[in-house]
């Protein structure tokens, strides 16, 4: 057989262990809540001197929640990352989508670590193109009403990865758009990235990089997101890479707790 004839079929072998991985693992029954377990932990070389001030490790959470009935057309996701068992703390970010997954209805994110703790709601009203924002710091409560971006495809980092994965793979180069975050707009950049292989539960699958990050010009946005997601139709987030201003948290996929299916664009 020719070395080009073994590189294709052993692409295509890995290529069907992914997808049996994606459509078979952990699934029981077919529910509207799919459920990803994490470990995470705080990257590089700041992992020290950020161990001094909150917990370096712990597990993550992020669950999907969709439409299950006639009355219901919205899709809830959430992302919890807490430390280790017997530590305090939580990073926490959840938003509220219409059915489609197109418009953001609601965005939160906080965070608690220690004496510093922050928390911020934006509310859309689509029809008034107002949002409406509950911030909660050690300062106070404070809520504003704003005008709302004029981009009819308003997201923040959940619905940016549900748009990713949705549409990973017709997306073949850089994408400039917009992240809202605690009440303020930044231009980013949705761009993909390298393939890498990953085993989880024992299994081989083949995954690739979709990068949130910031545009030049404007407003910069003090974050930045890495996903890798399986090369199937299910689009697992089998790494998720936050960056914040002071570190970057990594989240691994431990194991499949529930698994409502995404449908992704073709």
């Amino acid at each position: 057989m020719s070395r080009i004839r073994q590189i294709a079929l052993s692409a295509m072998l890995l290529l069907s262990a992914s997808a049996a991985f994606a459509a078979d693992v952990n699934c029981k029954g077919v529910t509207n809540v799919e459920e990803f377990r994490y470990s995470w932990r705080i990257r590089g070389a700041i992992r020290f001197i950020a161990g001094l001030m909150f917990p370096t490790s712990g597990v993550g959470n992020f669950k999907t929640t969709y439409p299950n009935n006639a009355n219901d057309h919205s899709i809830n996701s959430e992302l919890l990352i807490t430390p280790n068992r017997g530590e305090s703390g939580f990073y926490a970010y959840e938003s509220e989508m219409d059915e489609a997954g197109r418009k953001t209805l609601m965005t939160f994110s906080g965070y608690s670590w220690g004496n510093k703790t922050r928390k911020v709601r934006a509310v859309f009203d689509y029809v008034k193109r107002l949002a409406r924002i509950h911030k909660e710091t050690p300062k106070g409560v404070e809520n504003t009403v704003k005008q709302m971006p004029r981009t009819e495809n308003l997201r923040d980092v959940l619905t940016a990865i549900y748009y990713l994965r949705q549409n990973a793979g017709s997306i073949n180069g850089p994408i400039t758009t917009t992240i809202y975050e605690s009440g303020q707009e930044y231009p980013v950049i949705f761009q993909p990235g390298e393939r890498r292989t990953f085993v989880v539960e024992g299994k081989t699958v083949q995954a690739r990089e979709f990068e949130i990050a910031a545009a030049p010009g404007g407003r910069k946005w003090p974050g930045g997101v890495k996903v890798w997601f399986s090369e199937d139709e299910r689009r697992i987030p089998f790494r998720i890479e936050i960056a914040e201003s002071f570190a970057s948290q990594q989240l691994d996929l431990q194991s499949i707790e529930s698994c409502a299916f995404m449908q992704a664009k073709k």
